[in-house]
């Protein structure tokens, strides 16, 4: 029997030269992830800081859109208010699923370490307002939609790429399933 832990791929992940390749994936990993925070803390910021609650910039809204300082004490789509200590401890979970998805098996698609590192951001800059605020500011408003803010989006715009991204799999495993065996490889399977 083949031990996972002695495979020739272990082996190269735990050379010097693996390693290294391991930690520029988490890098980009953990960096997209930071600066979704860092963008969703600052936009947060700007908006508490220059609109009251519920003022709304510009006054008329633009192609449907405009800022409103709101604030949402549950979860999407207004859904759980109120329920702030739940929604943190579900938040922590939902982290610990993210990285957990991340490291076991580890992601090696670049797309999906993308996605998965904005998940992360979304899911942390979100956490922050419930932890420090008791609630999230959210301040986009497009017609049709509820309010939302940079985590919010970040969420939303990953998980969509994850399910085009299997999806696509998906589609190229059936094609490749379905394809005649090659010319040149059924002449040589003859002989």
């Amino acid at each position: 029997m083949n031990d996972p832990e002695t495979s020739p791929a272990t082996q190269a992940n735990r050379s010097p030269r693996g390693i290294a390749a391991r930690w520029r994936k988490d890098l980009v990993f953990f960096a997209i992830a930071a600066a979704i925070v860092a963008l969703d803390q600052f936009t947060k910021s700007l908006v508490r800081g220059n609109l009251e609650l519920y003022e709304q910039w510009p006054d008329t809204a633009i192609l449907h859109t405009r800022i409103i300082h709101v604030v949402n004490s549950g979860a999407a789509f207004g859904i759980l208010q109120g329920q702030t200590p739940f929604l943190i401890i579900t938040s922590l979970l939902g982290l610990a699923a993210i990285v957990l998805y991340y490291i076991y098996p580890p992601m090696e698609h670049g797309l999906i370490r993308v996605a998965l590192g904005m998940q992360l951001g979304g899911a942390i800059g979100n956490l922050i307002d419930r932890v420090r605020l008791g609630e999230v500011t959210d301040f986009v408003d497009v017609a049709g939609f509820p309010t939302f803010n940079v985590a919010d989006a970040s969420i939303s715009v990953s998980i969509a790429a994850v399910l085009l991204f299997f999806a696509l799999q998906e589609v190229d495993a059936t094609r490749t399933a379905k394809r005649p065996p090659d010319a040149g490889t059924a002449a040589h399977q003859q002989d």
